[in-house]
């Protein structure tokens, strides 16, 4: 079958499953480049990604036809990421306490880092600077929206964007500093 979304949707709204099928292989790399951002490795984007689209499957019928269905389909995404950062509360209390990273870095790392190594770095970050760096930098919310979504404060919110930006900053020095390293035969 050709990809022709209208029909996809009101097959899907039908619960066939061979638009159901259509749907997902056309979205499913996309999307889990999305969770890949808010998740901690692989597994659990992959975890995100298959509840969000049963959210998709289940929600789909409230579509309006209004507006970009893949904006739907990544904003369900985006609040699924949301709400398993949420189930996960107590720790992310604790990475708001996590102490700040200090580093200076060249604007030269930026071109020589390729962005599946940014996705393994934002990985790294502590949950709660991954989410807010994520919502903020990469899907543009403000600090207000993000302070509502999250039930924290937006001074916590931009402490915490600025925290995440230290600790990617100290990464990417990190990262130049070995990419500039010459190698060394082990002894």
């Amino acid at each position: 079958m050709a990809w022709r979304e209208q029909d996809v949707i009101k097959g899907c709204i039908e619960g066939n499953r061979l638009y159901q099928r259509q749907l997902y292989e056309h979205f499913a790399s996309k999307m889990l480049g999305v969770c890949m951002r808010y998740a901690k490795d692989r597994a659990e984007a992959e975890d995100m990604l298959q509840e969000g689209f049963i959210k998709v499957f289940n929600n789909i019928s409230r579509f309006k036809f209004e507006g970009s269905f893949e904006g739907w389909v990544r904003r369900i995404m985006v609040f699924t990421a949301i709400n398993f950062f949420k189930h996960r509360s107590r720790k992310f209390q604790e990475d708001l306490d996590v102490t700040g990273y200090d580093a200076v870095y060249s604007d030269d790392v930026i071109s020589k880092i390729s962005l599946k190594e940014i996705v393994l770095l934002i990985q790294q970050m502590p949950e709660g600077y991954r989410m807010i760096f994520n919502l903020y930098a990469v899907e543009g919310y403000t600090h207000k929206e993000i302070a509502q979504m999250l039930g924290i404060a937006e001074g916590t919110s931009k402490s915490q964007y600025a925290r995440a930006r230290q600790f990617m900053q100290a990464a990417l020095a990190k990262h130049y500093q070995i990419l500039n390293e010459p190698f060394q035969e082990p002894k």
